[in-house]
């Protein structure tokens, strides 16, 4: 296991391996559980090199509470990671070596793919993240970056983003690991009391019943009979539901049956915000 902190050393190790080498990249904020460990099991199987970088991005946290919340376990990560391969390459930066001329975002048109869902109530974190994620592709220039499905909408403006920044990496979505309970695999999912954890496994529950309802219902009638649900959790707050097609991300008024579309919800577990999504 190579731990490597600066843009120097990671650009001089790059430099050491052989061109022809195809590198795997998995872009993590740490706090690694069994949902990152997929997509790094995944770029094992497809590269020559897999390298996690492990780094809480802050101009992506429009919460200045949340951003100093999020878990920081570098060495419970190095652990995990050892259990699938000793010759990961972790690049764990600090914000001053990432931001050396200052801790601000970029500002990009993704052409209104976050102005909707995560958008519409985290202003800014897609420009935090599409800074950060670029700053990490231009740097690695992988041959693939792997990004799980939980963060749908974000997977769907780093494609965009490739496009806009014409960078030559291929961007691979895996699907979301869920806990027993079938909630999805979060680094959030550590500060829920255990009941929160198991009272949270209803958001989960009532996206696979919505699904069934799409089938034969409105999007409208599906969307208000989610909202229905969470009255009656005062545990559980719904921020939003919204079912929208997976290439647009814009609300679906009327369903046509040549787009496929996701349903994407928000809910606080007690002051802990959990998101996720299913294919309808």
């Amino acid at each position: 296991m190579q731990l490597i902190n600066t843009k120097k050393e990671i650009k001089s190790y790059l430099l050491s391996q052989a061109k022809t080498k195809t590198i795997g990249l998995i872009p993590t904020m740490g706090a690694l559980h069994l949902g990152h460990m997929s997509l790094v099991k995944r770029s094992i199987g497809e590269n020559d090199i897999t390298l996690v970088s492990i780094f809480v991005n802050p101009t992506q946290f429009n919460n200045k509470e949340d951003l100093e919340k999020y878990p920081s376990t570098l060495d419970a990560d190095i652990s995990l990671l050892k259990t699938a391969s000793d010759k990961i390459v972790v690049f764990a930066p600090s914000a001053s070596e990432m931001y050396s001329g200052g801790i601000t975002s970029k500002t990009y048109d993704f052409g209104g793919l976050d102005n909707v869902m995560e958008g519409e109530f985290r202003e800014g974190h897609f420009d935090g993240v599409g800074t950060i994620v670029e700053k990490l592709l231009s740097l690695i220039t992988p041959t693939r970056a792997y990004f799980g499905e939980k963060d749908f909408q974000q997977l769907q403006i780093i494609r965009k983003l490739v496009k806009i920044t014409d960078l030559p990496i291929e961007i691979i979505g895996c699907p979301i690991v869920r806990e027993a309970n079938g909630l999805a695999m979060s680094s959030r999912n550590e500060r829920l009391s255990k009941e929160l954890r198991k009272e949270a496994a209803y958001i989960y529950e009532t996206l696979q019943a919505a699904k069934q309802k799409f089938g034969t219902k409105s999007a409208n009638f599906v969307v208000e009979w989610v909202k229905k649900q969470f009255e009656t959790h005062p545990n559980l707050k719904l921020e939003y539901v919204k079912i929208a097609d997976i290439n647009q991300l814009k609300p679906v008024i009327r369903k046509n049956r040549n787009l496929k579309y996701r349903a994407f919800i928000a809910v606080y577990a007690g002051d802990v915000r959990l998101i996720d999504n299913i294919a309808l």
